[in-house]
């Protein structure tokens, strides 16, 4: 296996937009590690491996970068066809030889395997083709004990948890679910990839009210899909009115069938967030500059802030804790 582009730098990462118990449950793991030799001290070692599942698109990856950049470490991913191969007896030397690859690395990293229930599967006991599930069968134990002989940081990520295999599913100390973000997080997550263009509160609201069910990965395809339209859309002789432009972006831009469809898809421009959202579009430090609105105390307690994890170890937040 060549790592050559696999080991993503720490300087690379970009903060994640957390719910506030995934938040919780990284810090705890972060003040664990940072306090292992207090730890050590009545017996106990830092938890080194976590399982993060949740929906397609919800953040796992970007999560796991964030942590590896919080311990200043690169992060190698790991894909599915590293392990398994095409043909039947591949996997125990491939399990062999990434693990081979990841021991004589040179400086520490956190080892990210991605897709891993295609890896880590479920055995296999129908007796329906013996000789491909004992060849699976064997490669889960492989893994099991090289995972079992790695001393450094190793994380997977799953978008079908239940499809893992139960003893692989123990190996890992901390298993954290991604749901979908909430009305809190998907404001941040807007304003965030609208840069440097921005909402007035109200819109930026109702936009992402329109969004629910929506994963992160869904609303930056919409916001880098407007500020691309904004751009090359009058070069091109593109009609540049707000619905115009709102139906070339949605009919491009299809969210994933597991998570629903958020309302924005299902009514379109007639969305009441498209029609009352103010066009063109302006700089964010034009709308910052403009007098704050009154701000009722319903409108405040509305939604619970969401929350960036703050490189190197405070969370801020849009409001207090």
């Amino acid at each position: 296996m060549n790592i050559d582009g696999r080991l993503l730098q720490p300087h690379e990462a970009e903060e994640p937009i957390l719910a506030r118990p995934v938040r919780a449950a990284l810090m705890e793991w972060l003040m664990e590690i940072w306090s292992a030799e207090e730890l050590a001290d009545v017996g106990l070692k830092a938890r080194s491996r976590a399982l993060f599942h949740g929906a397609p698109g919800t953040g796992k990856t970007t999560l796991a970068h964030h942590l590896a950049a919080r311990l200043g470490l690169p992060m190698l991913i790991i894909r599915p066809d590293d392990i398994v191969g095409r043909y039947v007896g591949t996997g125990i030397s491939n399990v062999r030889s990434v693990f081979d690859v990841i021991d004589k690395i040179d400086e520490p990293c956190v080892v990210f395997f991605d897709e891993f229930e295609t890896v880590a599967a479920r055995r296999m006991t129908s007796g329906v083709n013996e000789v491909g599930e004992h060849d699976h069968n064997a490669m889960i134990n492989a893994l099991l004990a090289r995972m079992d002989a790695h001393e450094g940081f190793l994380i997977a990520a799953t978008n079908h948890a239940s499809l893992i295999d139960p003893a692989i599913w123990r190996r890992f100390e901390i298993q954290i679910k991604l749901d979908v973000p909430g009305q809190g997080e998907r404001e941040r997550i807007l304003a965030r990839y609208l840069t440097p263009f921005g909402l007035p509160r109200d819109d930026l609201r109702r936009i992402a009210e329109a969004m629910s069910t929506a994963a992160p990965s869904l609303m930056r395809q919409f916001c880098e899909a407007l500020k691309r339209q904004i751009v090359v859309g009058p070069k091109a002789g593109w009609p540049m009115e707000r619905e115009a432009v709102i139906a070339r972006i949605l009919a491009a831009n299809e969210p994933h069938p597991d998570l629903g469809r958020p309302r924005l898809w299902s009514l379109g421009i007639e969305d009441a967030a498209i029609r009352g959202l103010g066009w063109p579009l302006r700089r964010a430090a034009d709308i910052a500059a403009d007098p704050e609105p009154a701000e009722t105390a319903d409108q405040h307690d509305e939604h619970p802030p969401a929350s960036v994890v703050a490189f190197p170890g405070r969370a801020t937040s849009r409001g207090g804790d």
